[in-house]
């Protein structure tokens, strides 16, 4: 009775570690550095906003927004990646009830069973991943094609160097700058390439951008730069973003997917049918949010601080790198003698800190050759004083 390709999806990462900590008492009080939930404060304007826009409830939203909300964030994506006026239409810029959704929603527009008649299109996703992208392709039937990075080449997906061939059968390729976890940033160049190989191929381009305010020196280029440079077109590109990360709004389940018109018109039509829609006060909130980058610069400062306990405890440690982008942490257990999980098992039960075994994150968690085997992901989402007792809870985990 049950969807034989929901049980074949692996458990999601939370799922795998509540199985594997359950029973074990921590050893301290507890410190949770596995999920990447802002704990800064959402900006004020946010509940102002809210407030004064509560008879909206009554409303059933636009699936496409309404005008203020597409008129901020048209403006902030022309604003943020030093585009044309022109070069973005708001109709071909809508919202999503957090990226979550669009992302998972994706792959019953893009799996369209391209290559030799009966086979299944095919899905290329970097590896570890965000695991949406996972369930997007699996759900729809699709082929899965996780593409490993390695820490020679800054732990992105070198997808340029795939065979022509499997270019030629890919429906969609995922790919997410600033990358959670590594924090690794897509190069401007390197976007152009695969703007350029999505259009010969004819793949779909999704560039999942959620952590593009969180940085820590320059701004991260992001793919509608790569399609300013290549002439303005949109074509053969979506790009997602939100306010998650960037305004601490988790809880508004607010993002925003934007480019090829094409593209967003089949997504509005799929829409119609399974999207319940951004409600009008929360779409009201966050054209408020999208309009100021006051809070955004306080909150990325907060964050390079965090960053600046990390490198001042761990530097020559666990194979730390500072990260150019996101808040995450991607330590390697290799010095321990340790697999991510086992360590993750003993910092809880000795340590009563709470991180994420890597392999979670990964398409094939219980593969033996799972490059993410011998990694952990840290969260640095608390205030400075709490990230600086688990981080030194973590120094003291060293094994004697």
């Amino acid at each position: 009775m049950i969807n034989p390709r929901l049980i074949a999806l692996p458990d999601y990462p939370f799922q795998r570690l509540a199985t594997l900590l359950a029973g074990v008492a921590p050893g301290a009080d507890p410190l949770a550095l596995s999920v990447g939930e802002p704990q800064h404060p959402t900006p004020a304007l946010a509940g102002l906003e809210l407030a004064r826009h509560g008879d909206q409830w009554r409303r059933y939203p636009p699936a496409a927004g309404n005008e203020r909300w597409k008129a901020a964030v048209t403006a902030w994506l022309t604003r943020r990646y030093g585009l044309p006026a022109a070069m973005i239409d708001p109709h071909a810029v809508i919202p999503a009830s957090g990226t979550r959704e669009a992302l998972y929603m994706l792959g019953q527009v893009l799996t369209d069973g391209r290559g030799e008649a009966g086979e299944r299109p095919l899905v290329v996703m970097p590896d570890p991943l965000y695991l949406p992208y996972l369930g997007a392709a699996r759900m729809n039937g699709a082929t899965i094609l996780a593409v490993p990075g390695s820490e020679e080449g800054d732990f992105l997906p070198d997808i340029a160097g795939l065979p022509a061939a499997t270019l030629e059968r890919a429906a969609a390729v995922f790919v997410c700058s600033p990358a959670n976890p590594q924090g690794s940033i897509v190069s401007l160049e390197s976007w152009k390439t695969l703007v350029g190989l999505a259009r010969r191929h004819g793949f779909v381009l999704v560039a999942d951008e959620c952590y593009s305010e969180i940085y820590d020196d320059q701004p991260p280029p992001g793919v509608l730069e790569a399609c300013r440079d290549l002439g303005g077109s949109l074509k053969n590109v979506l790009v997602l973003n939100s306010l998650s990360k960037r305004s601490n709004g988790a809880g508004l389940r607010s993002g925003l997917i934007a480019g090829d018109p094409a593209l967003i018109d089949a997504f509005l039509r799929l829409r119609a049918y399974a999207s319940a829609g951004m409600p009008l006060p929360i779409m009201e909130a966050s054209a408020a949010l999208w309009d100021d980058e006051t809070h955004v610069e306080a909150n990325r400062a907060l964050y390079r601080e965090k960053i600046d306990l990390a490198a001042a405890r761990l530097t020559g440690m666990l194979g730390f790198r500072r990260p150019p982008g996101g808040f995450f942490l991607w330590l390697d257990t290799t010095p321990w003698g340790e697999t991510g999980e086992q360590a993750t098992l003993r910092l809880w039960r000795d340590h009563g800190l709470k991180v994420l075994p890597g392999a979670y994150m990964t398409a094939n968690p219980d593969a033996g050759d799972n490059p993410a085997r011998n990694r952990l992901r840290l969260a640095l989402v608390h205030d400075g004083p709490v990230v600086a007792r688990a981080l030194d809870r973590l120094v003291a985990a060293r094994p004697h």
